[in-house]
């Protein structure tokens, strides 16, 4: 596993500062880096915010080039601050590895207990990379064209109406379907244990290259999740919509209204997002203890 990659001189610390433990383990990180003579650096976020007495030595991540100065980035917090620190990073390859600091923490797997363990294995070159599809969308309005980048999914749907809307999906440029429902999933493979399960979407392991279409309360019995190959182009329009706006998230963190004469093209992004993976990490052990898969009720 060492030969596929490189040990580490220098990485970044990616933070959700409004959790309490993420202060307490920032002392123990820092004082980990010196005795391993790795260079650490922060983000402004963290040095807004740092107490008084903080005595280390570290590098300031100013800008998002910043990351191709670290060797991978160390995400402490949950999946939103994994979902946060991918867009930071986008196409630049920094590789991520999420410590979780909440209760579900499904992208990052690492558990606070097991973090020096996992971090004696990384500088040591004993891991590897599992490379996540990131979806690329292009909003086409009056404006100009609008662009963004998701690891997990785009939700389009009714936004404050009571209404449900008619979304045309076509797949290079071949007809779908018109779906008459509360609204729609696009997710990745990584994004198919979030939303897109809850509507009853398929789980699809991460390393696979997929999309996954996934209706929101549809209005017919006959529409169901349906798993796309990465290649596809998909293009999304709202024929006949009375309802004034029309909601669209990515990663369910970033958010705005589309007007029903707007048009939607997706396919997959031209870069990855790297995430660090150990060999005895079991994606269907992760699925169990923290998604409650497969189980009947047992404890």
């Amino acid at each position: 596993m060492s030969s596929k990659v490189r040990k580490p001189k220098s990485f970044g610390i990616w933070g959700n500062t409004d959790k309490p433990r993420f202060w307490e383990l920032l002392d123990p990180i820092m004082i980990w880096a010196a005795e391993n003579n790795l260079k650490p650096f922060l983000t402004t976020r963290i040095l807004d915010q740092l107490p008084d007495g903080f005595d280390y030595e570290y590098q300031t991540i100013d800008s998002a080039e910043d990351f191709y100065q670290t060797d991978f980035l160390l995400a402490l917090g949950g999946d939103g601050t994994m979902l946060s620190a991918a867009r930071a990073v986008a196409h630049r390859k920094t590789p991520i590895l999420g410590i979780h600091l909440g209760k579900l923490g499904f992208m990052a797997e690492v558990t606070v207990n097991k973090m020096f363990d996992r971090l004696k294995m990384v500088i040591s070159g004993q891991y590897s990379l599992q490379r996540r599809m990131v979806l690329k969308a292009e909003i086409i309005n009056g404006n100009g064209p609008t662009v963004f980048y998701a690891l997990n999914d785009f939700v389009i749907d009714r936004g404050r109406s009571q209404r449900i809307i008619t979304m045309r999906l076509l797949s290079n440029d071949h007809f779908v379907s018109d779906y008459k429902a509360d609204g729609l999933i696009i997710a990745t493979p990584t994004g198919s244990t979030a939303y897109s399960l809850s509507v009853g979407g398929p789980i699809v392991m991460p390393k696979l290259k997929a999309i996954v279409v996934s209706p929101i309360s549809p209005h017919t019995l006959s529409l169901r999740p349906i798993v796309l190959p990465d290649d596809r182009s998909l293009e999304l329009s709202f024929p006949d919509e009375e309802v004034e706006k029309i909601a669209f998230a990515v990663d369910g963190q970033v958010s705005e209204y589309l007007k029903p004469k707007d048009k939607i093209y997706i396919q997959r992004a031209p870069f990855e997002i790297r995430m660090i993976d150990f060999e005895d990490s079991n994606y269907f052990q992760t699925l169990r203890r923290k998604m409650g898969w497969g189980k009947r009720g047992e404890t």
